[in-house]
């Protein structure tokens, strides 16, 4: 009834609770499909903090922004050619260009001439850029009709690094702007073009945000009525990202953070039963019955007690591969010696007690005095001592999985954390990547 207890128990029901919608809403394969898939997270930002910390930088962030559709707005026909044009509209107040723009497109399907996909932005000053003119790669060697691109893998195109990009933008200066600015200088810098207007200077460095309505349409010339375009999508990427921000591949920190929860109830759970388990029944052997088989246990138990955990777990990893259960089960196995150690104590003490004579003199078996009038005695310390190595457990693993030696294949938070150190995120102040995965693996 003590106020620990019960916040014992609300952040074991949390924990529960969050690790059940961790589960519902994602697939169970999320480490190998989505977390380790690059090509899932590519229309993310890199590198950006989360959306709610832009309440503390004083400006107005770009929001980061997926336009998409699978249908075209309206269809034009001229000179024997179907016109399929796509068009979003949206507002830009804000005080910062893009982290980065891109364009992509699925499931092409044509059956003579391929398609040739236009994309245009026009800005709210009236002006118009062209971003990109893409011919869709034709018919190969005895490749039949209907001919299909970009089924499996979407065509993508990174408009703020492309240098075909660079090279349209820098036209478009000279043009509208009398802005001479060479396509090298403007590669990694063309958001400042399309959502930027220059001043006197002629230097990337001089340009001010170009507030207003702006217009993406983008144009598929088809060359036969059966021709057909999925779907095409066009990302403004913000400098501000959901709940916790993503890391350097775009990933979802939040979405990782949480998937985490399911993983480290597991690790806990699992390791803390099992070694308790075995520990307590150690324990109750070697203090019962006592003699040789008492020498034995403990001393094994000591052996196993002063093996240093770090080498082992390196050996194993190299030997049999980073794997999740390779870690649990090297936890399991060094973590029940302390346990049997501490309940054979326990156990010299009762064994002497007029409950354990009375039930030797009647005949009892020595597995029924241990298991049905020694073990509930200590089982309250047990179970106690059970709940205590569930966070130990997953503390231990968040600090192996930190130092490389968990699952690569699944989330985990010391994992992350690894990540984050080894891209630098500490280093160049990316405190969103560790901050969140540090407080849950400290509790």
């Amino acid at each position: 009834n003590s106020t620990t207890g019960k916040a014992g128990v609300f952040f074991l029901a949390l924990l529960f609770l969050i690790s059940i919608y961790a589960l519902t809403t994602n697939p169970m394969d999320f480490g190998t499909k989505l977390w380790n898939n690059p090509s899932a997270w590519a229309d993310n930002p890199k590198n950006v903090p989360p959306s709610w910390s832009k309440v503390f930088q004083g400006t107005n962030p770009v929001e980061h922004t997926i336009f998409s559709s699978s249908e075209p707005k309206r269809i034009d026909y001229s000179n024997g050619q179907r016109e399929e044009i796509y068009e979003f509209i949206f507002d830009f107040p804000f005080d910062t260009t893009p982290s980065f723009t891109s364009f992509s497109l699925r499931d092409i399907e044509f059956y003579g001439a391929p398609p040739i996909i236009t994309i245009y932005m026009i800005r709210p000053d009236n002006k118009s850029i062209r971003l990109n003119k893409l011919v869709v790669p034709g018919a190969r060697q005895n490749e039949n009709a209907p001919i299909t691109r970009y089924k499996k893998t979407p065509f993508r195109l990174n408009i703020s690094g492309e240098p075909s990009v660079a090279e349209l933008a820098s036209d478009f200066l000279a043009e509208e702007f009398n802005v001479k600015i060479s396509h090298r200088e403007l590669i990694g810098n063309i958001d400042k073009i399309i959502f930027g207007i220059p001043k006197e200077s002629q230097s990337i460095k001089e340009f001010g945000t170009l507030n207003g309505k702006y217009r993406i349409v983008i144009i598929g010339k088809l060359s036969n009525t059966n021709d057909s375009i999925g779907g095409v999508k066009f990302a403004l990427g913000g400098n501000s990202f959901g709940l916790m921000g993503t890391d350097a591949l775009g990933r979802d920190l939040a979405r990782g953070l949480i998937f985490g929860f399911p993983v480290a109830l597991v690790i806990g759970l699992v390791t803390s039963v099992m070694a308790t388990m075995i520990g307590t029944t150690m324990g109750i052997i070697s203090g019962y019955i006592g003699g040789k088989t008492d020498i034995s246990i403990q001393r094994f138990s000591d052996i196993l007690s002063n093996i240093p955990l770090l080498p082992i777990l390196l050996f194993l990893a190299f030997i049999l591969g980073q794997k999740l259960w390779i870690v649990m089960a090297t936890l399991i196995v060094f973590g029940w010696p302390g346990m049997t150690i501490l309940i054979r104590s326990m156990v010299l003490q009762i064994r002497s007690g007029q409950l354990i004579e009375a039930s030797t003199s009647i005949g009892s078996s020595k597995w029924h005095i241990m298991f049905r009038h020694i073990f509930p005695q200590i089982a309250p310390f047990v179970f106690a001592q059970m709940i205590f190595f569930t966070p130990a457990a997953i503390l231990a693993e968040a600090g192996l999985s930190f130092l490389g030696l968990g699952d690569p294949s699944i989330p985990t938070w010391g994992q992350i954390l690894d990540q984050g150190f080894r891209t630098g995120a500490v280093y160049v102040g990316y405190w969103w990547w560790v901050l969140p995965r540090a407080k849950p693996i400290c509790f």
